[in-house]
């Protein structure tokens, strides 16, 4: 086998406008070109306090644990849903999208007995319909997700809250869209078990998926009848390492925590608030720039997502076709639609560092150009 062929790597700057990953600050992507570190050396293990610190800080909350297991977003749904759930235990699940059935997916194969309620993909979650549920439980959990990367919508996670309470349930949410983003409080909604992911509002790139868990579901899961399915995503494992203990567990991703770290300080120095009014505003441009030339959003503008956007693709165009374009002329990437809105959407994501005015404008002179070069 020749290996004289290969080249060092050197991959096209694009601008990432779909629904993650989302483009990188430089200095996250100077952080992650540090000299690795073991990961029980001392100063890393003060790299994973201020990681811990300023997650709480962005999740808004005081829950211990609060850390970020290693693996994507969805280790970090598996990371709640193994923790959290036995055997036979009753799950509800809220379904507008790919990722609440995914959450259920996860949820049977931890051995729940899953209920869900299904809603309209590109409509929020309709707390009503969930708490009709009541009559099929008690129920252990109850999962929503907040912002529904498949559509573009958001639900509303106090009523959420509120359903839960009647219920008698835990609510875990899924805020891998969300967290950095839009506001999300943990303590003051509380949230009793959220995750995360480091590669849409926060800017780094996969491979970490923040998770923080209550003090009440903590308890829940110290008493556990059943070890937790998972060894690697066992939170009384890893929460040894991660704790005062130190203990070993795996092998941390030290660089991908140096990322996190960086991240993490930049959404902390321009402020959570300021953060989120950056998202809103350009969200509303993009919404006013996509109606004067056109075209159609898939989610009713009060249950829209600032960091992410559906717009329905016309009639006689190919969607595919179209992100091609953007992709060859622009070094532009948008998403398409999943599951049944495939080929009947274009996801547009403007988060973290991507939420930018520029990108408004890049994203709207592409998409003209695009539906030109098929005749519309």
């Amino acid at each position: 086998m020749n290996t004289d062929s290969y080249a060092p790597l050197s991959p096209p700057r694009r601008v990432l406008l779909g629904p993650g990953p989302s483009p990188v600050p430089a200095s996250v992507l100077a952080a992650l070109g540090k000299p690795t570190l073991g990961h029980l050396d001392p100063h890393f293990l003060e790299i994973m306090n201020d990681v811990r610190s300023m997650l709480r800080a962005v999740m808004r909350t005081e829950n211990e644990p609060t850390f970020p297991m290693s693996g994507t977003g969805s280790a970090g749904m598996e990371t709640c849903i193994v923790n959290l759930v036995e055997p036979s235990d009753k799950v509800l699940v809220g379904v507008n999208g790919v990722f609440g059935q995914r959450l259920c997916e996860v949820a049977r194969r931890a051995g729940a007995e899953v209920h869900s309620v299904e809603r309209e993909w590109g409509r929020a979650l309709d707390p009503e319909a969930l708490l009709k549920k009541k009559k099929d439980g008690p129920f252990k959990l109850l999962c929503v997700v907040h912002a529904e990367t498949s559509t573009g919508a958001v639900s509303d996670l106090g009523a959420c809250k509120r359903v839960a309470e009647e219920l008698g349930a835990l609510l875990l949410v899924d805020c891998v869209t969300s967290l950095g983003g839009i506001p999300i409080d943990l303590d003051e909604l509380g949230i009793d078990a959220a995750y995360s992911g480091t590669q849409k509002c926060l800017s780094c790139p996969p491979g970490l998926a923040p998770v923080s868990f209550s003090p009440r579901a903590i308890s829940v899961v110290h008493e556990r009848r059943t070890p937790v399915a998972s060894w690697y995503l066992d939170l009384t494992l890893i929460s040894n390492y991660w704790g005062e203990e130190r203990a070993y567990h795996h092998t941390a991703p030290i660089q991908m925590i140096y990322g996190l770290h960086e991240a993490l300080r930049l959404v902390l120095e321009e402020g959570l608030d300021n953060r989120h009014a950056r998202h809103a505003r350009n969200a509303g441009a993009l919404w006013s720039g996509l109606e004067a030339i056109g075209l159609e959003l898939a989610v009713p503008l009060q249950e829209r997502l600032h960091p992410l956007t559906a717009v329905l693709v016309p009639d006689g165009i190919d969607e595919a076709q179209a992100r091609r374009f953007l992709l060859e002329h622009h070094d532009l990437e948008i998403g398409g639609g999943l599951g049944p809105l495939k080929g009947k959407v274009w996801r547009i994501g403007l988060m973290g560092e991507g939420s930018r005015a520029e990108n408004v404008e890049l994203v709207l002179r592409g998409l003209e150009e695009a539906l030109a070069a098929q005749g519309r």
